[in-house]
């Protein structure tokens, strides 16, 4: 997994080709603006076109990714995170990490006699299926 600063880069890249394209998009669809009274006349004559369906995707796709590098920057570490706080957490992390390594050590050491006790019930019942099978097998021979 990519560490925080890369996790921000790699979403501040969309959020530059989104509004890139949001500015294209205006420039491609937006009606002209009008300099003079002239101008009006032609304005009108020109069909609507989907622009504002555009906006509200551009617009929707745009706070979306801007929320997403709020959560990634808040999650960064902050200035008053000095050397010895993160030293005090990490330690605390370590020994949550030594627990769970026990305690998987002991589920791991249950399975493994579950295990045998299931192999040695299998062992049991495929040897009393050998003994009835050959003793009913040893039955249905005729004596000569």
């Amino acid at each position: 997994m990519a560490d925080r600063l890369t996790q921000l880069q790699d979403a501040v890249n969309p959020l530059a080709d989104q509004f890139c394209n949001a500015i294209g998009l205006l420039q491609q669809c937006g009606p002209p603006a009008s300099f003079s009274n002239i101008q009006t006349a032609i304005n009108k004559d020109q069909p609507t076109n989907p622009t504002e369906e555009y906006a509200q995707l551009f617009a929707a796709l745009i706070a979306r990714t801007a929320k997403d590098i709020d959560v990634l920057i808040d999650s960064l570490p902050s200035e008053e995170s000095t050397a010895a706080l993160q030293a005090a957490s990490l330690y605390k992390l370590e020994e949550e990490n030594h627990e769970a390594a026990t305690c998987l050590e002991d589920v791991v050491y249950r399975g493994d006699m579950f295990l045998e006790k299931i192999q040695s019930a299998l062992a049991d019942i495929a040897q009393s299926q050998l003994k009835t099978r050959s003793g009913t097998h040893s039955q249905s021979l005729p004596d000569s």
